[in-house]
């Protein structure tokens, strides 16, 4: 689907610079925080950016003054600013976790994963043989190209059904007059917002005890700079990809 397919490209196409300068950021103004306590303030920015957004569009949707044609534009734009934020804010969770992803592919795995919830862990999981806690790293940093985009079609397709409904119901709601569109807008993001955070524990699983000085990325997309004076990059070669009984889900890595 094209339109989906921009919408997505645009999303995961934040420069890694930004999103290690914003951890490192966090790091300094807390420098006493743990893993764990940066992944919880990382959580809780993102939550606060996707509820503000979501009531500032319903506010304005509502407006009487505001045509509907207007309100639909508003809406369709903050489910642009909904997944380009969920994106950031997952690959923010990979940096803490010693991750870099660099891959557009990559990206797209882990922001549909983590926007569709359980139901993204579970097809992850069905398709490359994982458990469907703690897969990012083997999935983000291990797997070929190839079985990514295989992972990207199963995503996909789940991503477009589910994303229709869900998407589909706050975005009428926010058109509804005198104030109402702006509580359902407000509420109705941060409930989807909860569900990326929630996917995201379970795809990244327990936060490191430490700061890791290494930063695992994929090769094949040429060598990353170094990431900052204190952090190096390491590449990691992609496992071969071939299946051990010709099924799907069966995967050697």
């Amino acid at each position: 689907m094209p339109a989906l397919d921009a919408l997505l490209d645009k999303a995961v196409s934040i420069p890694s610079a930004a999103v290690h300068a914003h951890v490192d950021r966090l790091r300094a103004r807390n420098p006493e925080a743990t893993p764990a306590q940066v992944l919880a303030l990382l959580e809780k920015q993102y939550l606060l950016a996707v509820s503000a957004s979501g009531g500032a569009v319903g506010a304005a949707a509502a407006t009487p003054a505001i045509g509907t044609g207007v309100g639909i534009a508003l809406t369709s734009a903050e489910v642009a600013t909904f997944f380009s934020a969920s994106a950031a804010f997952a690959l923010a969770v990979a940096d803490v976790h010693g991750i870099g992803v660099e891959e557009a592919a990559r990206r797209r795995t882990l922001l549909m994963a983590t926007v569709l919830g359980d139901q993204g862990s579970k097809a992850v999981s069905t398709e490359v043989g994982l458990s469907s806690s703690g897969w990012a790293r083997t999935v983000l940093v291990n797997m070929p190209t190839a079985t990514i985009k295989r992972v990207n079609s199963t995503l996909t397709r789940r991503f477009l059904r589910k994303q229709a409904t869900k998407q589909g119901a706050l975005f009428f709601g926010r058109l509804a007059p005198f104030g109402i569109g702006a509580v359902i807008g407000a509420t109705g993001g941060r409930a989807l917002g909860r569900t990326v955070v929630a996917s995201a524990r379970q795809a990244f699983g327990p936060p490191p005890d430490r700061f890791p000085r290494v930063i695992e990325v994929a090769a094949g997309n040429g060598t990353p700079l170094e990431l900052d004076a204190h952090r190096d990059v390491r590449l990691v070669e992609a496992a071969p990809d071939a299946r051990r009984d010709g099924r799907p889900g069966a995967y050697d890595i």
